[in-house]
């Protein structure tokens, strides 16, 4: 048998003379180990080496060197277990090294690291079988503590029986191991990622890289009806509507190629031919080769949602009723109409309506007659006004008209007559039912009787009591007799014009927080009366009737004057950086000469421009942009900072406040103070924070008086906040001692 072995080896190496590569040798070696057996590879393998010759050994790779390299290439660890003495012989190569003429082989021989109780039983399960031939080879995955720290490892191991004993009893065990953690790790985040996206209620689609379908989850085939054999290899075109045009989808396509994501709503199209409205947020993710790019997108119907919140929008602004706009969207529209108006220097009327005996008919023949009565009542004003005029239901039986771009007070008059005239024609309520119902009109004028809605229809429906009054069925224009408030606001404004020379009034100073340093950095200074004759008269009443009474300049000026002196014997003091706020009226705007105005100043009181703030709300601005526009540049070019007061409140237009010097916007009170309560004013500050900021303003929150509210603007990153939560308006002195003595109360710290 040995010398057909021989000769068989003799065979293969004459067959590899001309190529003597060591596969040649191995099958020869394999041979002969299958025919001669173990005992003899030994001499055998000596007889093959005198047999090779020189030449081989220069060629070939000794087992060593292949051995090292094949462990160093794989990342495999090689390990060789003694059944009897139980102990494990280790060896790897050193991966880190650039080249393989640089490679170190690590050896170790010591105990089994520790397999996790967890794994042992099918570890132990897996070996006996091996050992007791049940299974050819021995592969397990399993959890060790490799480096005796307490981390476990995934592994995976793969071993036989390399040596038994004459009885055939298993003496070693050989093989080789892998970490595999990471790719454990991966397959089951892998896993959770599978779960996730099969579980979620929201529609997943997974695209290649031509917008093409690869994967969805079954909330997709609940919403768009198609199962996922139904549109995998389908382009993403699948569910395009008509709604939109190609352009709109290339849009798409481009924004997410440039910013690698959108979010939008789109129309698309369900597999019945049901146009649904979708929230579609989608991702760029690159494949696994990291070559090319995957879409994630996520889809949301929100059919139902859109229309519910149409209906909200519906029975907010409308009345069921009648279906004209209620006193929410009266009151919108009113103020719009008095910004377009102020602008265009414009006239508008407000009418107020009542029906007569109403409530008597009412009771009379029930609440369903009246409601008819109403919506017929709804109807015979607005085709009287005619549709390009607000026509409003307040409530009950009280209906108000805005009527825009009127040339006289005459006008108003002949609307009002007209509407009482057509009231002369009963109401008809089908075939046999016929009633006459009659009007009383109350009428108020902007900019002759007031400057803002609620007062505007305050004084038109003191006219309309005034019309009843006097016998019903008529109309009355308002004016100041009708109501004893105005006189004594006329009092008010004698009394303001001697507030200055009687030393009357005063400056108090309200702190402003700066939330990154968690120090003061300025105040705002609020102008305050104390009378005499009247005692303390509220700013809200007293500085309307300096704007209007035109006032308003000397004790602006005076204001300013004031706040800057104060600064600069602050600065003065050792308080260096504080700046102070003054606000300015749309009368000190409209003069054009603001700016000379502020520069007098500054050099009178010698405090640098940039410590200086002008404070104006939107109204102010908007009532004259391009012109306000050029007075506010000449006030920027100064040094001085520029700031919209009020900010959300009124209707200034984006385009404008790009263009126009202003560095500062200052929230509204009103959002802040139901904020962590009203998500429509949270998303309002986010929302307004978020634009300051991409627009390189300075944001600061008004009225700021909770902790809740300081933590929800400081994890919004609002630069500033005013407030009682950091202190009241004080006295000159009092602030000054507030600021050096100031420390951020508590909650400020943990909210910081």
């Amino acid at each position: 048998m040995a010398a057909i072995a021989a000769s068989v080896v003799v065979a293969i190496a004459s067959a590899a003379q001309a190529a003597p590569t060591w596969p040649w040798l191995l099958l020869a070696l394999a041979v002969l180990a299958g025919v001669v057996g173990f005992a003899n590879r030994a001499r055998l393998a000596r007889w093959w080496r005198d047999a090779r010759g020189p030449a081989w050994d220069a060629a070939v790779p000794g087992p060593d060197e292949r051995l090292k390299l094949a462990l160093w290439a794989s990342g495999e660890l090689f390990w060789d277990y003694d059944l009897e003495r139980r102990r494990l012989h280790r060896m790897r190569a050193d991966e880190n090294v650039a080249r393989s003429a640089d490679i170190t082989v690590h050896n170790r021989e010591g105990d089994v690291p520790p397999i996790h109780p967890q794994d042992l039983p099918q570890v132990m399960q897996a070996l006996r079988s091996h050992l007791q031939d049940e299974s050819p080879l021995f592969m397990s995955e399993m959890r060790m503590d490799l480096f005796g720290n307490g981390t476990w490892a995934w592994v995976r191991v793969r071993g036989r029986v390399v040596e038994r004993d004459r009885e055939g009893r298993p003496l070693r065990i050989a093989g080789t191991a892998r970490d595999i953690t990471a790719s454990r790790n991966a397959e089951y985040e892998h896993r959770i990622a599978s779960e996730v996206m099969r579980s979620m209620s929201e529609a997943v689609a997974v695209l290649d890289w031509d917008y093409n379908f690869i994967a969805v989850n079954q909330s997709f085939s609940r919403i768009t009806g198609y199962l996922d054999d139904e549109v995998i290899g389908q382009p993403l075109s699948l569910l395009n509507s008509s709604q939109h045009d190609r352009a709109f989808f290339q849009r798409m396509r481009d924004d997410l190629a440039r910013d690698g994501s959108w979010s939008g709503e789109v129309w698309e199209v369900r597999k019945d031919g049901e146009e649904i409205l979708c929230r579609i947020d989608t991702n760029v993710v690159p494949d696994a080769s990291g070559q090319r790019q995957l879409y994630v997108l996520v889809l949301n119907d929100i059919t139902e949602q859109k229309r519910a919140e149409q209906e909200l929008r519906y029975l907010a602004n409308y009345d069921t009723l009648t279906s004209l706009p209620n006193r929410s969207l009266l009151s919108e529209r009113l103020s719009r109409a008095i910004v377009r108006a102020r602008r265009e220097n414009g006239r508008i009327a407000v009418l107020f309506i009542d029906l007569d005996r109403f409530k008597d008919i009412n009771d009379s023949l029930g609440h369903a007659t009246g409601d008819r009565i109403l919506r017929a009542a709804a109807a015979r004003v607005q085709q009287t006004v005619g549709a390009q005029h607000t026509v409003a239901r307040l409530s009950g039986d009280e209906f108000t008209v805005v009527l825009e771009d009127i040339g006289s007070p005459q006008e108003a008059e002949q609307v009002a007559q007209q509407i009482i005239a057509a009231f002369n024609v009963p109401l008809t309520f089908g075939e046999r039912l016929e009633l006459a119902v009659s009007p009383s009109v109350g009428i108020s004028l902007y900019p002759d009787h007031a400057q803002v809605p609620t007062d505007l229809l305050k004084h038109a429906d003191t006219a309309m009591y005034q019309a009843k009054a006097i016998g019903r069925h008529t109309y009355q224009m308002y004016s100041e007799s009708m109501d004893e408030k105005t006189r004594h606001r006329a009092i008010l404004a004698g009394g303001l014009r001697r507030a200055l020379e009687r030393n009357e009034l005063s400056l108090v100073y309200q702190p402003r927080m700066s939330l990154s340093s968690q120090r003061v950095v300025g105040a705002e200074a609020l102008m305050r009366w104390h009378s005499h004759e009247f005692g303390d008269v509220s700013p809200a009443l007293f500085i309307p009737l300096a704007e209007e009474s035109g006032l308003i300049l000397d004790l602006g000026a005076w204001a300013m004057r004031q706040a800057c002196q104060t600064l600069r014997r602050w600065h003065d003091a050792g308080m260096a950086g504080l700046s102070v706020s003054v606000n300015v009226s749309a009368l000190q705007l409209q003069r054009g000469d603001l700016s000379e105005v502020v520069a007098r100043i500054l050099a009178e009181t010698g405090l640098e421009a940039r410590f200086l703030e002008l404070e104006l709300t939107e109204s102010v601005i908007m009532a004259n942009p391009e012109q306000n526009a050029d007075t506010l540049r000449a006030c920027r070019d100064l040094g001085v900072s520029l700031a919209i007061d009020d900010f959300g409140t009124g209707y200034s237009s984006l385009a404008y406040l790009k263009r126009l010097p202003i560095t500062t916007l200052k929230i509204d009170q009103d959002f802040i103070g139901d904020l962590t309560r009203d998500g429509d004013d949270e998303a309002i500050t986010s929302t307004i924070i978020a634009m300051g900021h991409s627009l390189s303003k300075t944001v600061v929150a008004e009225g700021v008086e909770t902790a809740d509210q300081l933590a929800f603007l400081h994890g919004h990153q609002c630069d500033e906040i005013q407030g009682h939560y950091v202190s009241r308006a004080l006295p000159a002195e009092q602030c000054l001692q507030f600021i050096r003595d100031y420390y951020p109360q508590s909650a400020f710290v943990a909210a910081s």
